[in-house]
């Protein structure tokens, strides 16, 4: 094996990824799998993970990430069947837009579950495995959303937000077990939770010009960042931002 293809292999190396059953957790995971990772894939969908497992050699598991109990039994069996997860990829995510003023109090609870809580569980017991075995990338996937307020989606903004400073502290935290912790920042990326606006003419084409590249994203726009911070050609960073947005957040005048 080459020097360039030893930095980006994952051969031998288990990975988790959530919300992995289409769009851009789905795209990922393709990347991871095909770097040489066995991938166990983490979705309510199940019925699309059955075909993404079939044709991708991957082990799913249908499981609330939202649920402790069921989640920290998830990691148990995982363990014992797999020995090891080297890399998790915290992708899963939930949006609702609403009205600031009217926002509905069960819809923040559910963002915060699924968007900062769920994460944060993950890590904790994850990052518990990965401390005895020296080492481990864990990815938290954000968004432009955790730099800018987005209108009419307070519970979204404030989770990732809060998502990014968490992989700072963490990044802190595990730095010492030789755990990388690194936020992926997708911008507008097209899937199903970004449908709607890719609908709408007007709204499709102001947002591909907020970018440098005039574009929107593909989820498969996400695949060489999540093997680059999975893998040990990053074997040096951590606690770090990397934004897939086409260069919205660097547009100036």
């Amino acid at each position: 094996m080459n020097l360039l293809n030893q930095l980006f292999s994952l051969e031998s190396k288990t990975a988790l990824v959530t919300g992995a059953a289409r769009g851009n957790g789905l795209a990922m995971a393709r990347a991871l799998s095909g770097a040489g990772a066995k991938v166990i894939a983490v979705d309510r969908l199940t019925g699309e993970l059955d075909d993404v497992c079939q044709l991708h050699c991957f082990e799913k598991a249908d499981i609330d990430i939202t649920n402790p109990e069921q989640l920290a039994n998830f990691i148990d069996v995982v363990l014992r069947e797999h020995r090891h997860i080297d890399v998790l990829v915290n992708n899963a995510g939930i949006t609702a837009p609403a009205d600031f003023l009217n926002y509905p109090r069960a819809d923040w609870l559910r963002t915060f579950e699924t968007n900062l809580d769920a994460p944060f569980a993950l890590m904790q017991k994850v990052a518990g495995h990965m401390k005895k075995n020296n080492g481990g990338s864990i990815i938290n996937v954000t968004s432009l959303a955790a730099e800018q307020g987005f209108p009419n989606n307070p519970a979204y903004v404030a989770f990732k937000g809060a998502l990014k400073q968490l992989t700072k502290a963490a990044a802190h935290d595990l730095g010492t077990f030789g755990i990388r912790v690194n936020n992926i920042g997708p911008g507008y990326i097209l899937t199903d939770m970004t449908a709607k606006s890719w609908s709408d003419p007007l709204s499709q084409k102001a947002k591909a010009q907020k970018t440098l590249l005039g574009r929107w994203g593909q989820p498969e726009d996400l695949m060489g960042v999540v093997i680059f911070l999975a893998s040990d050609a990053s074997s040096y960073i951590t606690g770090q931002d990397i934004y897939v947005d086409g260069g919205w957040l660097a547009r100036g005048l």
